[in-house]
């Protein structure tokens, strides 16, 4: 039964193509690992053309699929349109839009540099956005197609010290559980994927890692693994991580609001080293 049912999902995937950004490492690279084992094709997304171009020829060879890769920086406004044309340019159906870029910085809010938390606020916001609002009008008309949003456990707390990082997690979340229900009577779904701290670069790029919050990292494989099944079951969201997802649903809302602001912010305060 079970080699059945890895037969039934694997025809299900196989030739349907997956658009993800952020592809080049971490969670992104793990998932379209999981699409190319599955025998799906795949668009993949990243600033770092070298990185795509490897994975590209990597699971090409490997697993027999086509693997299209678009080099973009989607904290410029653009990004997100040129990607959509040049995937209707090339004539690819896109039947999974993966919104996986994203990035974070540490940092009292008033001092980091505005052009930091805006760059955030484009690549995490905006592109998943304007590439959600790209991609699914065609889904809707097809009745048929799936998008993963990245969010994080971030997304059900403020977070002092990574203001703007939380607060746009908490947009994606919003964002994808609205859409969800207005697709709710369509064969349609979105899923948000809520990891908790996971080993891939964010949280050298973000200046977290001797935090409290990083001493124990998921694996991205097993992260990006258990977002994937939760995009083909149209999960509305998934938390990956246990202990902060009993946090999340049994602690956090019936406590202080001001002690849970505390407790965020000492779990991410960097830990002076003793002589």
């Amino acid at each position: 039964m079970v080699i059945l049912a890895f037969i039934f999902i694997g025809d299900k995937i196989m030739n349907k193509t997956a658009l993800i950004t952020g592809a080049s490492n971490g969670i992104g690279k793990e998932l379209a690992i999981i699409h190319a084992k599955n025998k799906g094709n795949l668009v993949l997304v990243a600033r770092r053309e070298n990185l795509l171009q490897e994975l590209k020829t990597e699971l090409e060879q490997k697993y027999s699929i086509s693997v299209t890769i678009i080099a973009k920086d989607l904290s410029l406004r653009n990004a997100a349109k040129e990607i959509f044309d040049e995937v209707n340019a090339k004539g690819i159906q896109i039947d999974y839009l993966i919104n996986n870029a994203g990035f974070g910085g540490y940092g009292k809010f008033h001092e980091r540099s505005i052009e930091d938390d805006i760059s955030m606020i484009d690549v995490n916001i905006v592109a998943l956005t304007m590439l959600t609002k790209y991609f699914l009008p065609e889904m809707v008309k097809r009745n048929s197609g799936k998008i993963l949003n990245v969010a994080s456990t971030a997304a059900f707390m403020p977070g002092p010290l990574m203001a703007v990082y939380f607060a746009t997690k908490a947009f994606v979340i919003s964002l994808s559980q609205a859409i969800a229900e207005e697709l709710s009577d369509s064969n349609v779904t979105v899923t948000a994927l809520c990891p908790g701290p996971t080993e891939t670069g964010f949280a050298k790029k973000a200046n977290v890692e001797d935090t409290d919050l990083f001493k124990h990292s998921a694996a991205a494989a097993v992260v990006a693994q258990k977002g994937y099944n939760a995009m083909l079951k149209g999960k509305m969201v998934i938390i990956t991580d246990g202990p902060q997802k009993f946090m999340i649903k049994a602690l956090i809302p019936f406590a202080p609001q001001k002690m849970v602001l505390k407790q965020v912010r000492r779990m991410q305060e960097k830990k002076v080293p003793s002589f």
